[in-house]
């Protein structure tokens, strides 16, 4: 879905040729990626997998009730070459995503941060209709993706907010963003809150590595820096 633009890995877009059609949009990927998973490796198959590989492939594929190639035109679709990764990273993302004591709204707010301070077109696009799906307000995520001051929010989004830039930004936590968090959320929470940044982060380093596309017809969200 990328009308007129390819990510490439510093997450900028790139206009491509106008031309339009399926035989255009193939032609306009980088060589080096498959056309129908949009990424270096073409999808995996299931009869090529182990018993233990096709118990993965499976449970992956029961996550999703769409269309199981749009399901795999993802780091889902990567993570499968190596089967204990994915379902170890699955369970974690299962967890993350719907069990911490974050809820789903803050859960998202991490995310998206985590999203533009990497700037990640191929997250952001799939999380910023989730967020607002969970209750985000477009205001918060216009703080996040324009990168404003995160002023006048209550207090559990500013600590994720500025978590989230301290530790990508400055590649350090200050004590009082830390002892914030942890006065909100508890040990265990901060924790949980490190481990989304941590695991979509790794995500996004996935997506670089194999030069992952959005889908097809997909215009990016985030603007330039």
């Amino acid at each position: 879905m990328l009308a007129g633009f390819l990510i490439m890995p510093s997450g900028k877009a790139h206009a491509q040729n106008p031309a339009s059609g399926p035989a255009a949009a193939t032609a306009a990927l980088p060589g080096d990626v498959d056309p129908v998973s949009r990424n270096r490796l073409p999808l995996p198959k299931r009869d090529d997998m182990d018993d233990y590989g096709k118990k993965v492939y499976d449970k992956y594929l029961a996550d999703n009730t769409g269309n199981p190639i749009t399901h795999l035109q993802t780091p889902a679709g990567v993570r499968l070459y190596s089967p204990q990764i994915a379902e170890d990273l699955r369970d974690a993302s299962l967890y993350l995503r719907n069990q911490t004591g974050l809820g789903h709204r803050l859960t998202e707010i991490a995310i998206l941060v985590e999203a533009r301070e990497m700037d990640d077109q191929y997250i952001w696009v799939s999380h910023e209709p989730a967020a607002r799906r969970v209750g985000v307000e477009p205001a918060i995520i216009d703080i996040i993706k324009y990168r404003k001051p995160a002023a006048g929010l209550g207090e559990k989004e500013t600590v994720i907010i500025d978590f989230g830039r301290e530790l990508f930004e400055q590649k350090k936590v200050s004590s009082p963003t830390f002892a914030a968090s942890v006065r909100l959320f508890g040990r265990r929470g901060t924790v949980d809150l490190v481990e989304l940044f941590s695991q979509w982060s790794a995500t996004a380093t996935e997506l670089v590595a194999f030069e992952q596309q959005l889908p097809e017809g997909q215009r990016p969200f985030l603007p330039p820096r």
